[in-house]
């Protein structure tokens, strides 16, 4: 099963406790970095853990929540190498992995609720990359 790294912030610890369930429950192998409480931290500390292990070959996919899901997506695409999307909706979840072959997914644990998240993360971990030679030429571009 693929291995997949996940990682909040305060704003995004209850939505990321219920994601590691709904994935663990489906058998995929996960890396928690945290963090692992309500209590307040700093959310690009979190972006770097999950990015590095992306970025390491360690796992194949990020997950990343915050309450908005922006600060944790600015932080993940500072990161060479690194293709972060902000989802709140399936067909951008499959779009962004057809077409831009992301490699974290970034989540509002304030904006959206458990049973729409748990869709999204679905559909982004499930949809390959087209490979089409248009969209790997734009996603090379994306790399400098």
């Amino acid at each position: 099963m693929m291995k997949v790294a996940i990682g909040c912030d305060h704003g995004g610890f209850e939505l990321k406790e219920q994601v590691v369930k709904h994935l663990a429950d489906q058998g995929y192998e996960l890396t928690d970095v945290g963090c692992n409480s309500l209590d307040s931290v700093d959310y690009p500390v979190y972006a770097k853990k999950v990015c590095d292990l992306v970025n390491n070959g360690d796992v194949e996919l990020g997950i990343l929540i915050c309450g908005t899901g922006i600060g944790m997506s600015m932080a993940a695409n500072k990161i060479k190498g690194i293709r972060a999307a902000l989802l709140s909706d399936c067909f951008s979840a499959e779009k962004t992995r057809e077409h831009n072959n992301a490699n974290v997914m970034c989540l509002g644990g304030r904006v959206i609720g458990p049973e729409l998240a748990f869709r999204i993360v679905d559909t982004f971990l499930t949809t390959p990359f087209s490979n089409a030679e248009r969209h790997q030429r734009r996603v090379n571009m994306l790399e400098g």
